[in-house]
């Protein structure tokens, strides 16, 4: 079943536009807003799982649903990575996505401070909040990510370029906010959301889904900088 539903926005895919400061609140309602319809016109009561996954996903291994389940948590994620081929020619990884994290004490302080309708986004110097963030938890070393594939980290807050949930999570009412809940909004406020009605959420730092490189901020970049170390994986 594909199902297609247009809300009428206008939000230019343009990648520095797209990722603004400015547009993140409008965008993360949106996709809040889109995930939810999604939610409802495909879930059937038959389904154990919900798997979602972005569109632009290039790699993955072939079992990643099947790995996920077999941690058996209310909601998990795996860690998101792209590829990039530096100015030299060497192959570079880097960290893709800032969503998955967990607190930290000047995050909640700043959350105390603002407006209950502000939605918080990460990797914005407006906003920080010097979480720890899962892309950040994973091994350099291939031989330590696979051995230690499987670990997990308890996580507040989800991206939602991979994320498995228990479909009965979703049938108690745990959606994604396509409005501030806790000052944030689609997958982080999904998890803030799970996290307040007593469900589990997880990520696994090791284990890696690759992104398509967007190329909108170098400093996702291992090494800090293009010219970072060479590929590991």
């Amino acid at each position: 079943m594909i199902v297609e539903k247009d809300f009428g926005d206008t939000l230019s895919q343009n990648v520095d536009e797209r990722h603004s400061l400015k547009a993140q609140g409008t965008r993360r309602k949106g996709i809040g807003r889109a995930r939810n319809y999604l939610l409802y016109a495909a879930l059937r009561p038959e389904h154990r799982w919900v798997y979602w996954r972005d569109v632009d996903i290039v790699e993955n291994p072939p079992t990643v649903i099947e790995d996920l389940m077999r941690h058996d948590k209310d909601v998990i994620v795996p860690n998101i990575f792209f590829h990039r081929i530096g100015k030299d020619g060497k192959g570079i990884e880097g960290r893709y996505d800032y969503n998955s994290w967990q607190e930290s004490w000047r995050g909640r302080r700043l959350r105390s401070r603002l407006d209950k309708d502000t939605i918080l986004a990460e990797g914005y110097k407006e906003y920080r909040t010097h979480r720890s963030y899962l892309n950040w938890m994973a091994y350099d070393n291939h031989r330590k990510r696979l051995k230690y594939l499987h670990d997990e980290v308890a996580l507040d807050g989800i991206g939602g370029v991979n994320i498995l949930v228990k479909a009965d999570v979703h049938r108690a009412g745990i959606n994604f906010p396509c409005y501030a809940f806790e000052n944030q909004a689609d997958t982080e406020g999904f998890a803030a959301m799970a996290k307040r009605a007593g469900y589990g959420v997880y990520g696994l730092p090791n284990y890696i889904v690759w992104h398509v490189d967007t190329e909108e901020k170098e400093g996702n970049l291992k090494g800090k900088k293009e010219d970072g170390k060479k590929k590991d994986v």
